[in-house]
């Protein structure tokens, strides 16, 4: 009997999994497994943890409990599974990133044979390049055009049965991750995810466009943690859309996905340093109380405080606050954007390396922009223009929650704006939008400062 090996990764799921086809074909039985990665662990947030033993364990009950939770290097649990069942394969779907794509050469290079099918993404990294002359994108419009044009395979069905050996006691190494205490996060699984998808495209997608940036509100698909994991495939999503703006908008949210894996996966550097070498040398502050009250909610800014606070109690944050409490951090607060990505590494539940460096990077104006460093977002007209009522800053904010629609975004300006002990402002931003454009003079003066967002 012919036996495969299945390692499981970023694809939690059985639909639209190519390599798990792919293995399924290839042998009698596979065996399923899922290697728990003690480095990655170490650096992973007690949210994120949590999310992923969950998944596991929904990936378990869909294989009919023949999951295999291995502890250990990965060379000598995949050499001891090898040995036991006499595997003549191990099965992956292909992955770009830097540790991922290391750690595969590195299994290699231990005489492992990898077959790779598929990968994380509708069009793998690297596959989109310019017809002019083969180098890649750096600019994103051009490639979402050029990434259209080459287009996706279409999903395929998870497999009707699994052969699958049953694993043995000591296999069944399921990790017990508790949620920290006062903070939730969104069911994990394949199943969740299809369902969020369902409701999303029945009550939500068809109003994409006008509804995706207004905070208090459920108008995104989140789905993020759900592709982070791999727990349905982007070409799941894909499929389903159609060429109406709203259905548009949608698809090139998730062009900015491989967008940014494409750009980290040719400049693997960008991971945690700067993809316009320049801004090494404009001046920051250092973090200090700063950086203490932007990371707990409490710089005096509603709309940022709100989301700081989200983030902090569940692990996820809505993509327009993602980028108002960027710009804060490194445009008010004048602080280096790494700090704000590895907050963020900690706590999102969906964190994903390439989206997290140059979604900060974007924001900070040191990455893939036409007009980087010069877009200030001011928090407060954010605020006002994407929480009108209010309602996101009274959910996360309870101190504010007396105040009225036109009062809660500057409680400054009210005599009872204070009264249930909400922080005072930590910095002025009209001031610091001044210094954070004066600072950038000094590395690079030949372009005006353009309106603030």
């Amino acid at each position: 009997m012919s036996r495969a090996i299945f390692w499981f990764r970023r694809d939690l799921r059985l639909a639209d999994n190519p390599a798990l086809l792919a293995a399924i074909a290839n042998s009698d039985e596979i065996v399923p497994v899922f290697i728990l990665d003690q480095k990655l662990i170490k650096q992973t947030g007690s949210k994120r943890l949590a999310y992923l033993g969950q998944s596991l364990r929904s990936l378990d009950e869909s294989l009919d409990n023949k999951l295999h939770v291995m502890v250990g290097d990965q060379v000598q649990v995949l050499t001891d599974l090898i040995k036991r069942y006499d595997v003549t394969e191990v099965h992956i779907s292909e992955e770009f990133e830097p540790y991922g794509k290391a750690r595969d050469i590195r299994v290699e290079k231990a005489g492992i044979k990898l077959v790779r099918t598929g990968s994380p993404y509708a069009v793998a990294p690297g596959r989109v390049r310019k017809p002019s002359d083969g180098t890649p994108y750096k600019v994103y419009t051009p490639f979402y055009n050029a990434w259209c044009v080459h287009g996706w395979r279409a999903p395929v069905l998870a497999p009707k049965q699994i052969k699958a050996v049953t694993p043995n006691e000591s296999d069944r190494n399921f990790p017990d991750w508790p949620l920290p205490e006062g903070t939730t996060i969104t069911p994990a699984g394949e199943k969740a995810a299809h369902e969020r998808w369902k409701w999303f495209k029945k009550n939500g997608l068809d109003f994409y466009d006008e509804q995706r940036n207004n905070a208090g509100i459920d108008g995104t698909s989140k789905l993020s943690a759900h592709l982070k994991w791999g727990e349905i495939h982007p070409r799941t999503l894909l499929a389903d859309l159609n060429e109406t703006k709203a259905h548009t908008v949608y698809r090139k949210e998730i062009a900015w996905r491989e967008f940014y894996a494409d750009v980290l996966f040719h400049n693997p550097h960008t991971e945690s340093d700067y993809y316009a070498a320049k801004f090494k040398e404009m001046r920051y502050d250092d973090p200090g109380k700063k950086f203490k009250a932007w990371s707990e909610g409490k710089t005096g800014y509603p709309f940022v405080d709100a989301a700081m606070r989200q983030l902090i109690k569940e692990g996820w944050m809505h993509n327009r606050t993602r980028m108002v409490v960027a710009s804060f951090l490194v445009k008010d607060l004048h602080l280096e954007w790494q700090l704000g990505a590895d907050f963020f590494m900690e706590h999102l539940v969906d964190f994903d390396v390439a989206s997290n460096a140059h979604g900060w990077q974007w924001t900070a104006g040191c990455g893939t922009d036409a007009s980087p460093y010069y877009r200030v977002f001011n928090p407060i007209e954010q605020g006002k223009r994407f929480d009108e009522d209010g309602a996101y800053i009274r959910k996360y904010v309870p101190e504010l929650a007396h105040l009225s629609n036109s009062e809660i975004h500057e409680p400054w300006l009210y005599l009872d704006g204070y009264l249930h002990d909400y922080p005072e402002r930590i910095v002025d931003h009209a001031v610091e939008r001044l210094e954070s454009l004066a600072r950038l003079q000094e590395i690079k003066a030949d372009k005006p400062a353009m309106p603030e967002k």
